[in-house]
């Protein structure tokens, strides 16, 4: 698969579990801050692994945490519910899509997130038919797979002038009985 065609599997399942931007774990609501009194045994014993340095920034992030106005970190606390909902295996699959989206180049990142902001933009019946049609993607032969790719690549070389006489040949093809 390209990088594009990732970044289009990145697309979707970003809509449709991840949050837009990478954010601080919130604690669940009445929790301590990391390592404190309030935690549990697990908690506390996955706190004594940590190395310094990730007690250090698990303790910033805790602090820009609280610092945020109790709205967001109402909302914070909302999407970690909503994680600790999902099966372990969707979380697992999320978290290997976040890590390939994260390994991408910084450029294909970028377009990544603008292109999720034109899908979040699209009324909710384009963005169903819009999965829909990735999922057919998605299910294709490779070879069917690979031919729309390449077949995207030329579309995207096309002058607008080109893109506008091929919709004109589909269109004539379409009306043919």
């Amino acid at each position: 698969m390209t990088a594009r065609a990732i970044a289009v599997a990145l697309l979707l399942s970003a809509a449709a579990a991840v949050p837009a931007q990478e954010t601080p774990p919130a604690p669940a609501p009445g929790s301590a801050a990391p390592g404190g009194a309030g935690a549990s045994s697990a908690a506390r014993e996955r706190w004594e692994k940590l190395t310094p340095a990730e007690k250090d920034a698990l303790r910033q992030r805790w602090q820009a945490f609280r610092e945020l106005p109790p709205e967001r970190q109402a909302e914070l606390q909302a999407r970690l519910e909503r994680w600790r909902s999902l099966p372990p295996a969707e979380r697992e699959e999320i978290a290997r899509t976040w890590k390939r989206f994260r390994q991408l180049a910084p450029d294909d990142r970028r377009e990544m997130l603008q292109l999720l902001g034109r899908y979040k933009e699209l009324p909710p019946g384009r963005q169903a038919q819009l999965r829909a049609l990735f999922q057919k993607l998605v299910d294709a032969p490779p070879e069917v797979r690979q031919r729309y790719l390449d077949n995207l690549q030329r579309w995207r070389q096309m002058t607008p002038a080109q893109r506008e006489q091929a919709r004109e040949m589909w269109r004539q093809k379409r009306q043919k009985p």
